[in-house]
C-alpha cells in the first residue's frame, strides 16, 4: 500500500514511516517546512481542497501526526484553536481522502479519549477542551470519510524514544530535572506508556488492517514515581524519589488554575482539574507488556 504521512518530519511520524518501509510500503511525506526526508512541503491547516486531493492522488491511505497537544495555551478561549489544529485539518484531509478513493487512514490522538470513553463518570470533556477536541476529531472525521474510509484512532499515552533531531517535547524538563543535583518528587498515580516504536507499529497495523477501531497503545504501566526513577537513573544521576501528599498536588493545581484566570490565560488542560488526572492511575492493560526501559534510556541520553 502507499500512505501519505502528514506529519512525518515529527518524532512519531519517523517511526511509522520507519515502519511502513520496513514492511515494503511505500510512503510520501509531507511537513510544514522543509527537512531532510520530507516530500512535499505543506501546510495542510491552510491547503485548498484541490491541493489536497492532488495531494492524495494514487494513495491508498492518509495518516495524520500533527495537529495540537494538550500544552496548547494562549489568550483567550483556547477551544477555537483547538479545533483549528486539530478538527479542521483531519476533517479536510478525510474529505479529500475520500475523494481520492483512499481506503483507510489513522490519526495519531490522545489517550485522553480512551478514558472519556471507558470513564465518562471522571467528566474529562467536560473539564478539558483539549480533551473535547479529540473527542470531535474523531467523530466529526469519522462522519466526513463515511463507511467506506475507515479511521483507526491511534490513542497515544506518554512516549519514549528519540528520532532523528527530535525528542519528545513533554521530556525535555523532565530530563533538565533528573540530570541536575535538584531532589525528586512525585505524586501517587501513574500513567500508561510506550516507545515511539511501538506507536509506529500499532499505527501501521492499523492502517494494513484498515480497522477503522480506536486503538490506545501501550507497552507498559508506570507510576509517576517509578518513572522519574527509571529517568534518574537512565540519566546517570539515580536517587530516592520523594512522595508528594494528594493535598499538596490538589492546591499547587488549584493554585496554577486561579493564576490562569488571573492572568487570562486558558490551556488544553483546564490546570484546576489536573489533579484529576495526575493523583489517579491513567493505565490500560497491554496486548502484549514490553519493558521501556530501552526508550526511557534514549530519551534521557539524547
Amino acid at each position: 500500500m502507499k500512505i501519505l504521512v502528514v506529519g512525518g518530519s515529527g518524532l512519531l511520524g519517523h517511526h511509522v514511516l520507519e515502519q511502513l518501509r520496513l514492511r515494503g510500503h511505500e510512503a510520501t511525506t509531507v511537513a510544514r517546512t522543509p527537512r531532510e526526508g520530507v516530500d512535499r512541503v505543506l501546510d495542510v491547516t491552510t491547503a485548498s481542497e484541490e491541493e489536497l486531493r492532488e495531494l492524495l492522488a494514487g494513495h491508498d491511505g492518509v495518516m495524520f501526526a500533527g495537529g495540537m497537544d494538550d500544552r496548547a495555551v494562549g489568550k483567550g478561549p483556547v477551544a477555537p484553536r483547538l479545533y483549528e489544529g486539530n478538527v479542521a485539518p483531519v476533517v479536510a484531509l478525510l474529505r479529500a481522502a475520500r475523494a481520492a478513493g483512499c481506503t483507510r487512514a489513522a490519526v495519531l490522538a490522545s489517550y485522553y479519549t480512551y478514558f472519556d470513553r471507558v470513564h465518562p463518570e471522571w467528566g474529562l470533556a467536560a473539564k478539558h477542551p483539549y480533551v473535547r477536541s479529540r473527542n470531535e476529531q474523531a467523530r466529526i472525521g469519522r462522519e466526513t470519510a463515511g463507511p467506506d474510509l475507515p479511521v483507526a484512532i491511534i490513542e497515544v499515552p506518554f512516549v519514549f524514544g528519540v528520532a532523528p533531531g527530535r525528542v519528545p517535547e513533554w521530556s525535555v524538563p523532565l530530563v533538565k530535572w533528573v540530570r541536575s543535583s535538584s531532589p525528586l518528587f512525585a505524586p501517587a498515580g501513574g500513567s500508561a506508556a510506550t516507545s515511539a516504536r511501538g506507536v509506529g507499529i500499532v499505527t501501521v497495523e492499523a492502517l494494513e488492517d484498515a480497522s477503522g477501531a480506536d486503538i490506545p497503545v501501550v507497552e507498559e504501566n508506570l507510576h509517576w514515581k517509578d518513572m522519574i526513577t527509571r529517568m534518574a537513573g537512565a540519566a546517570g544521576r539515580p536517587r530516592a524519589v520523594r512522595t508528594i501528599p494528594a493535598a499538596v498536588v490538589t492546591a499547587m493545581f488549584r493554585l496554577g488554575g486561579l493564576v490562569n484566570r488571573v492572568t487570562g490565560k486558558h490551556p488544553g488542560l483546564t490546570i484546576e482539574h489536573l489533579d484529576g488526572l495526575f493523583l489517579r492511575e491513567l493505565f490500560v492493560e497491554p496486548p502484549v507488556p514490553r519493558s521501556v526501559d530501552e526508550a526511557i534510556r534514549e530519551t534521557a541520553k539524547a
